[in-house]
C-alpha cells in the first residue's frame, strides 16, 4: 500500500509548487494530476463552478491514456451539470462536503444521488470506487469539485478509498482551492486587459483570448515532446505561454478606432499604422522583470512573422520611443527560426481561430476550407513544422473551441 508518510510529504512539497502556478487553466490540470498521484487513482475531473452550475474543465484517465500513442492527449467531453443532489459532484457542491463511494455500480438506492452508467459504456472503461471532494474557501465558498476515480493498490486492482485518502484529500483541496482562487484573480486582472483592447477592437473578446491561449498551449506541448524538453522546462513554458498568448494584440489599445473599427480596406498608411500594434504591444513588456515579461514582448512583437520573411514588423528595436526610427529599421520581416517559437506557434493560433470565427466583416469558414487554407500555408506563413503537429492535435483543438464558444 501507499506510505502514508510519503504521501503526506509530497502534499506538503506540492502546497509551494501550486503556488507557482500562475494560469488558472493550468492549474487545473495541475491538481488534478496531483490530486490523483497523491491517492494513487487511475482517473479523475475537475469542475469549476459558474453560478448554480459545475462546468468540467479537465478530465483525465491514465489506463484510456496508455491507449493512445505516445505524446497524444485524450479527448473528453465537455459539459455542465445543475448543483443539486441529484448528480455526485452536484451532491458535493450542495452540501459542502466529501463524498466517498466504494462502487458506483451499487449505490444504494435510497441515495439522492446517482451514478449514469453511460459514459462507462461509450469509453469501454469502468468506473468503480470514486473520492468526490469539494474545492471550497476558508468562508466555505465552494468553487468547484474534484473527483478521483478508481483506486489502485500495488498490484493495479481498484480498491475503495479510504478514510486517510479523503482526509489527505480535503487537506490537498484547501491548499489547491488558495491557489486557485489566486490564479482565478490572475486570469481576472488579465481578462479586464483584454477588456480594454475588446472597446477599441471587438474581436478580442475573452472567448477569442482563451482559445488562442490554450491552443498555442497544446501546439507547444506536441512541440516540446518531440524536442525532447525537460519536464520542468515544458511545465514552466506552459504556465507562462498561456498568460502571454491571451495578451497577443494588446498593444491595439494603441491605435485608433478609426483604424481598428473601419468597415472596408486599410489604406497603406492606415495598414503602416496597423502594423505598430505588434512592437507597442511589446513595449508594455519592455522592463522585462520576468520570464514572463520577456515571453510575453515576444508574442506581442512577432506573431506577425511569416516562415518566408514576408511578415511584419521585422527587426525592430522595441527600446527606441521614435515611431519614424523603428518604421526606417524595418528592412524586412523575420524568417525561419530567427521568430521565436512562441511567435511561431501564436501566429498559427491566432489565424486558426479567426478563420474558424464569425467577423462583423465576414462570415465563419466553414472547417474544409480553414483546413485547407492552413495546410496550404505551410511552409510560407506558418513552420512547417508546427503545421504539421496542427493536423496532429486537431482533435484536440476542436475540443478547445467547444469549451470557449463565443457568447
Amino acid at each position: 500500500m501507499f506510505d502514508e508518510r510519503k504521501q503526506l510529504e509530497e502534499i506538503i512539497r506540492l502546497d509551494s509548487e501550486l503556488n507557482r502556478i500562475q494560469d488558472l487553466d493550468i492549474l487545473l490540470e495541475r491538481i488534478l494530476l496531483e490530486a490523483r498521484l497523491a491517492v494513487n487513482a487511475d482517473a479523475g475531473s475537475i469542475y469549476v463552478r459558474k453560478e448554480d452550475r459545475l462546468e468540467i474543465k479537465y478530465s483525465q484517465n491514465d489506463t484510456l491514456q496508455k491507449k493512445l500513442p505516445q505524446g497524444h492527449k485524450l479527448i473528453y467531453s465537455i459539459f455542465s451539470i445543475e448543483i443539486n443532489e441529484k448528480t455526485i459532484s452536484g451532491y458535493v457542491a450542495e452540501n459542502s462536503v466529501p463524498l466517498t463511494i466504494p462502487n458506483m455500480y451499487d449505490i444504494p438506492e435510497d441515495a439522492p444521488y446517482h451514478f449514469d452508467p453511460t459514459y462507462d459504456k461509450l469509453s469501454n472503461y469502468k468506473t468503480i470506487s470514486t473520492l468526490t471532494i469539494p474545492l471550497q474557501t476558508n468562508v466555505g465558498a465552494v468553487v468547484g469539485v474534484l473527483q478521483l476515480i478508481n483506486k489502485f493498490d500495488n498490484n493495479k486492482k481498484v480498491i475503495p478509498f479510504t478514510e486517510v485518502d479523503e482526509l489527505f484529500g480535503m487537506h490537498f483541496a484547501s491548499n489547491a482551492t488558495m491557489a486557485l482562487q489566486r490564479a482565478q484573480m490572475t486570469r481576472a486582472i488579465l481578462l479586464r486587459m483584454i477588456s480594454m483592447a475588446q472597446l477599441r477592437d471587438p474581436k478580442e473578446t475573452g472567448a477569442h483570448v482563451n482559445r488562442v491561449a490554450s491552443y498555442s498551449v497544446e501546439l507547444y506541448e506536441r512541440w516540446a515532446f518531440k524536442h525532447n524538453i525537460p519536464e520542468n522546462e515544458k511545465e514552466k513554458n506552459r504556465d507562462i505561454l498561456r498568460m502571454a498568448a491571451m495578451l497577443h494584440d494588446v498593444g491595439k489599445v494603441a491605435i485608433s478606432d478609426v483604424i481598428l473599427k473601419k468597415p472596408g480596406r486599410f489604406t497603406d498608411n492606415e495598414y503602416e499604422i496597423m502594423k505598430s500594434h505588434t512592437y507597442l504591444g511589446a513595449k508594455l513588456f519592455s522592463d522585462k522583470q520576468s520570464e514572463f515579461d520577456d515571453i510575453a514582448s515576444q508574442v506581442a512583437l512577432t506573431h506577425h512573422e511569416n516562415w518566408d520573411g514576408t511578415g511584419y514588423p521585422g527587426f525592430v528595436d522595441t527600446d527606441t520611443t521614435d515611431s519614424d526610427e523603428i518604421k526606417n529599421s524595418r528592412e524586412r520581416g523575420k524568417k525561419g527560426t530567427e521568430i521565436p517559437v512562441m511567435g511561431r506557434i501564436v501566429s498559427i493560433a491566432d489565424v486558426y481561430d479567426a478563420l474558424c470565427s464569425r467577423r462583423v466583416y465576414k462570415d465563419a469558414w466553414e472547417e474544409d476550407s480553414v483546413l485547407e487554407e492552413m495546410r496550404k500555408c505551410g511552409g510560407s506563413k506558418f513552420d512547417p513544422e508546427l503545421i504539421d503537429i496542427f493536423f496532429e492535435i486537431y482533435p484536440n483543438l476542436k475540443q478547445i473551441r467547444e469549451r470557449y464558444p463565443d457568447s
